[in-house]
């Protein structure tokens, strides 16, 4: 019965979707306040209803009921409870369940925090976000609909996919679709604008915690699943450019670049049309990544389904957003004419310069992802493009991103004089050539990956603590250090985000430039060198895990003499599910990891193993979560100064004679 009630749940809220996407707009139209007013109690129905559907089906996969086929798919009473609720979005139905009720979640706080908003914009964006989760309603009920009953309910499920079964994969798709779905309401904003005929500084305010927040979701979800990937996987690499990878870097490229560019509307009126066309292509890509994963044009771990009618359902909704909302675009470029003024080198001009530079980046990626499918149907061939075309043709934009923040960062607005600047940042400069010369000198033999990332990611770090130290103006250093303290969380949130990226580069660059790697097939009792540390294949034995059955290595990690570690990576089957899947070892430093795969073993004696020693591995997931944190505390002075300002407005307001 409770499934029943899911299910009815999300009937009706499809049902008040279709209502809202309508009455708010011709309220907002004809000046009908009533009609205008009845967008927020519906946004909120929705999500309550949506949220109820999402906990039946959780309370199905928990309890395993396997009287609903999408329990029987995905689950197993053998496997852990974790697994078991993230089994409810470890699959096609379930996550685009989980897409709705984050959609409606946005809508929902669009209407509790968007007081301060005009009520006609205020209601033309909740009816916009509307419009964009009946659509999916529709995709979820007429096409995935994740309350099916089975005909005869078996008495266990096949289980979840095995490469699922990690607590990476357990909180990566929920934060990664904060993201995806986040940028919804950025679009819903774009378009609520475009139809009110009104894009000012106002609007730029608005639209930038929306934005903010959708980035720093993303920034986690893609590091938690590269992460993941990275210990779960057992190949060793942190970013494989899959195109399902790909699909969510891009709206992070943008979503960045829309960040950015909200800034110029809200301070100086100028880049308004960009800034809304950036809007827009943004959840643009992220309809793009969910085609992508659902319509089985690619085969990837990350793929959800390989059905074409359920692709063709995705194309159509997001041929008829994107062609909409571009068009209404072209037909309003009059009403986005930029106000602001300013000189060839100004605050304005770097952050140009720095939307174009993610913009670019963000296409480069997408052609690198899209054109194997396009020379497939177009030309008839098999193409691959992979690691090498990305890393060579990205590379350059963000050397040249990194370079021009810091600078950036620092130039007033209007007009400026890059000398002045490039004088306070010399102590930077010097720090960053000095490291980078440092890495040069060290390494024998590589190539200027490791060097330049180095110097690079100083430069970025060093750069933002000079812009936090200058922005704390003049006097000794215990005033300054007093007023620096009394900054505003926008401040202290960008040179933090800016530093978690310099961290990233340095991890990056370190990776790619200085991994060793070994491949050999060992003894029990030996002990080899990889790196300067001693690796010693002390035994290996049959464990019995809670739903799988493992070949555990034991294996010592030596620095000299010393045993610094013991590790045990496994290979493990999964009888139900009939996959094997690997589970490194690591060990963990500041430094470096030390990363052990343990393979099969071999007709002449012994056992395949793989080792690698991965300088600087762990910072790109350090700087990937000090980029979230910097974005969080933006986002935190940002709720606060909308709030305040929407609170000044309405006590300013003057009060009608009774």
């Amino acid at each position: 019965m409770f499934i029943e009630l899911g299910h009815f749940a999300l009937t009706l809220a499809f049902a008040i979707s279709l209502v809202q996407a309508v009455v708010p707009l011709i309220g907002a139209h004809k000046g009908w306040s009533g009609w205008m007013a009845m967008a927020e109690p519906a946004s909120i129905a929705q999500f309550l209803l949506t949220a109820f559907s999402f906990a039946a089906l959780t309370y199905a996969f928990v309890t395993s009921d396997f009287s609903v086929s999408l329990v029987v798919n995905n689950s197993h009473t053998l496997k852990p409870m974790l697994y078991k609720i993230s089994g409810v979005w470890g699959n096609h139905e379930g996550s685009m369940l989980l897409w709705v009720l984050i959609l409606t979640l946005f809508g929902a706080m669009a209407a509790w925090f968007g007081g301060g908003l005009p009520p006609s914009l205020r209601a033309r964006v909740l009816a916009v976000q509307s419009s964009i989760s009946a659509a999916f309603f529709a995709f979820i009920l007429f096409t995935s609909n994740p309350f099916t009953r089975m005909a005869e309910a078996p008495f266990d499920g096949r289980d979840l996919n095995p490469l699922l079964q990690d607590p990476g994969l357990a909180f990566h798709p929920p934060f990664l679709y904060l993201g995806y779905v986040g940028l919804s309401i950025c679009f819903s904003f774009a378009v609520a604008a475009l139809i009110e005929g009104r894009v000012d500084a106002a609007w730029g305010r608005w639209v930038r915690p929306w934005t903010l927040a959708a980035w720093v979701f993303l920034t986690i979800g893609i590091g938690l699943g590269s992460w993941w990937a990275y210990y779960e996987l057992g190949w060793g690499g942190f970013w494989f450019w899959d195109p399902v990878e790909n699909a969510s870097f891009m709206p992070w490229l943008i979503a960045a670049a829309l960040l950015h560019s909200a800034i110029v509307v809200e301070k100086r009126e100028a880049l308004k049309s960009w800034t809304v066309l950036l809007a827009i292509v943004a959840f643009g890509f992220s309809l793009v990544g969910a085609f992508i994963t659902r319509s089985g044009i690619i085969t990837s771990v990350h793929a959800f389904a390989n059905d074409p009618e359920r692709g063709m359902f995705l194309l159509l909704i997001l041929a008829v957003f994107m062609g909409a909302a571009l068009t209404l675009f072209a037909a309003r470029a009059s009403v986005m004419e930029a106000k602001g003024v300013f000189g060839l080198v100004s605050r304005e001009s770097a952050l140009v310069f720095n939307n174009v530079l993610l913009a670019v980046s963000a296409f480069v990626v997408f052609i690198g992802t899209i054109w194997p499918l396009v020379a497939e149907m177009a030309f008839d061939r098999k193409l691959s493009v992979g690691a090498p075309f990305f890393n060579m043709a990205f590379t350059p934009f963000m050397v040249a991103l990194g370079a021009l923040l810091p600078i950036g960062s620092m130039l007033p607005w209007k007009r400026a004089r890059v000398g002045r600047v490039l004088v306070r940042l010399l102590p930077a400069l010097a720090l960053a050539l000095a490291l980078g010369i440092l890495a040069w000198a060290m390494q024998t033999g590589q190539s200027a990956l490791g060097p330049v990332g180095v110097a690079l990611g100083t430069w970025l770090i060093a750069g933002a603590a000079i812009d936090l130290w200058t922005r704390a103006g003049r006097g000794v250093p215990g005033e300054k250090f007093g007023r620096l303290a009394r900054l505003p969380r926008a401040d202290w949130g960008k040179s933090v985000a800016h530093s978690g990226l310099g961290i990233t580069m340095i991890g990056v660059a370190g990776v790619m430039a200085w991994q060793l790697e070994d491949i050999r097939v060992a003894q029990v009792g030996e002990r080899f060198e990889v790196g300067g540390y001693g690796i010693s294949l002390d035994k290996v034995e049959r464990v019995e895990g809670p739903n799988y059955m493992s070949t555990m290595a034991t294996m010592g990690v030596w620095r000299g003499e010393d045993r610094i570690g013991t590790l045990t990576p496994e290979k493990r089957i999964y009888p139900v599910a009939g996959m094997p899947t690997t589970e490194a070892a690591l060990d963990n430093g500041v430094f470096r990891d030390i990363y052990l795969v343990i393979g099969d073993p071999q007709e002449t004696g012994g056992w395949a193993v793989r080792s690698y020693v991965k300088p600087f591995a762990n910072w790109i997931w350090s700087g990937a979560i000090i980029m979230g944190l910097g974005g969080l505390l933006s986002l935190s002075d940002r709720r606060v100064r909308v709030a305040a300002g929407a609170r000044k407005e309405r006590a300013a307001r003057p009060v009608p004679a009774e």
